[in-house]
């Protein structure tokens, strides 16, 4: 076999290899033994967004939707943070637990409802954020955009905006995990 034909199939081979190692990957049980499942759906991670002005502004992911609820994206669990300081050192911050988690290709929405915040009048309020996870430079956009407070309090679970702001460089991580519902 000559060597360019080795290091070819050499080749393809770690890319079958890495690609059956994607599909199998797997979740762990709450006492952290793997179940050989792949999750129905994921979105992880930490971004600063970019802002001329140098606000500190923070999104953090911890959501998932377990292979056993494929069907019902309502069923997703985790926690997400979001904060918002100026220049000034002004702004605040919120944690919100999931009640929902779309993902399709490399594109999230989230929803959850806020139960912890430094805030006035926003505990209690469900709010959306959407990921575009790019692998570059991830996008981000949030249900309250355009909004001078949180939004309406009685927002629809799964719904965020156009993800419209860029993140800043060096800093997004986002992992999408795909959902493949059966239709």
């Amino acid at each position: 076999m000559s060597r360019i034909t080795r290091t070819g199939a050499v080749g393809a081979a770690l890319l079958i290899a890495a690609g059956a190692a994607a599909t199998t990957a797997t979740t762990a049980t709450a006492d952290g033994h793997a179940t050989g499942k792949r999750e129905a759906a994921a979105l992880t991670g930490t971004a600063k967004l970019y802002r001329s002005a140098g606000d500190d502004i923070t999104f953090s992911f911890d959501a998932h939707l377990a292979a056993k609820d494929n069907d019902n994206p309502l069923k997703a669990t985790g926690t997400f943070r979001f904060s918002h300081y100026g220049a000034n050192g002004e702004g605040g911050w919120a944690k919100a637990k999931v009640d929902c988690l779309l993902t399709g290709g490399k594109v999230a929405v989230v929803s959850g409802v806020i139960t912890a915040t430094d805030l006035d009048g926003v505990k209690g309020h469900r709010v959306g954020i959407t990921v575009h996870d790019t692998g570059r430079t991830d996008r981000l956009g949030y249900s309250w955009a355009g909004s001078e407070d949180m939004g309406p309090k009685d927002l629809p679970k799964c719904v965020g905006s156009a993800p419209f702001e860029k993140v800043k460089k060096g800093t997004g991580d986002f992992t999408v995990v795909p959902w493949n519902p059966k239709f």
